[in-house]
Formats: structure tokens, C-alpha cells, sequence
């Protein structure tokens, strides 16, 4: 099946490290230059508002998926092809979902890591088999280092590692994307 939206998962702080900003200006802009519609938290703070902003500045297509609490907490993205807001953060997360193809997760906090969980879950149980792709360099180790753990702790499923695939750039990240049907 071919890849025309990707679900962005990523913090609504811009985070320490200068790269980070930069990093989801570059996946913003590598979306509108492939036609690939964004699918986001709707804000326009952090890295969520970087990659929104610059996928609007490459001519792309935008869709904005925020809680009506947080309208004013991650001050909603002005400009947008599309804004839907939802009563809760249930309903964010499963139109976010259900409106695309992959799942691209940037560095972000607690949030960042509850989106990140579920989807990783709900594949896990076989409840869909979207591609979920870690966005971020060296940020993602512990990560990886933390998933490491419970496997040899023996609380993951065999195939804990096959429910996401770290990716360097966004260059890798467009290759991996055409490997998956584009």
C-alpha cells in the first residue's frame, strides 16, 4: 500500500539540542516536496509547530489534530490545510491514526513517548501493521537501551524490535519510505 500521510508524533518544546528544531524543519519540507500529507497535533509550538510550518512553507498538505484544552496550552498552528479539533486526547490520538499510513516519531516528552507506547502496542497485538520510524539520531538510544531491558528482563514479545525501525536522517527516512510502497 503506498505512503500519501504520515502521523507525526514529537514534542511541543523545541528541546536542548539545536538540531532538534532543524531536524523536524527537514522532515517537514522532505513531506511537502514528496506530496505526503502531514498528520500532527495541530500546535504550533516546538518541534511540532517546526515541521508543520515548513511542510505549509513547501506547498504541503497539513492536517492538525488538537484537543480543544490544549488550543491555547500548544497555541494551535494558524494556516493549516485542515484543523480538527477533538474533545479529548483519546480522540487526537485515534483520528491521528486512522488519517495515516506510517508513523514518524521525533524526539518529545512523556506525551511524545504515551503516543509512541500505543502505537508500538497496538501493533504488537496485531491491530494494525503500519510502519513506526524513530526520527532522531542519538536521542532515541536510551530508548532502545530501555525496550533492551525488558527484553532481557523477559517482559517483551519476541519481535519487540521489529514494531520500529530507528532511522538516521531524513534522507533514510525517505528511502525506508519508498521500500514501503511510494
Amino acid at each position: 500500500m503506498p505512503i500519501t500521510s504520515l502521523c507525526l508524533f514529537c514534542g511541543s518544546r523545541p528541546g536542548t539540542a539545536s538540531g532538534h528544531s532543524a531536524l523536524a524543519d527537514r522532515f517537514g519540507a522532505m513531506c511537502a516536496a514528496r506530496g505526503l500529507t502531514l498528520v500532527y497535533g495541530g500546535g504550533g509550538n516546538g518541534l511540532m509547530g517546526s515541521a508543520a510550518r515548513a511542510a505549509l512553507a513547501g506547498g504541503g498538505r497539513v492536517v492538525g489534530i488538537i484537543p480543544e484544552t490544549l488550543i491555547a496550552a500548544e497555541v494551535a498552528q494558524v494556516g493549516l490545510t485542515e484543523l480538527i479539533v477533538t474533545a479529548t486526547l483519546h480522540e487526537r490520538k485515534a483520528i491521528m491514526f486512522a488519517r495515516s499510513d506510517a508513523i514518524v516519531v521525533l524526539p518529545g516528552g512523556i506525551g511524545t513517548m504515551d503516543e509512541l507506547f500505543e502505537v508500538m502496542t497496538w501493533r504488537n497485538l496485531g491491530l494494525h501493521a503500519k510502519p513506526i520510524f524513530l526520527l532522531g539520531g542519538t536521542f532515541w538510544q536510551p530508548f532502545m537501551d530501555l525496550l533492551g531491558h525488558l527484553d532481557r528482563a523477559g517482559f517483551a514479545y519476541p519481535g519487540l524490535f521489529a514494531l520500529l525501525e530507528p532511522v538516521v536522517g531524513v534522507e533514510q527516512l525517505a528511502a525506508r519510505l519508498d521500500t514501503h510502497g511510494r
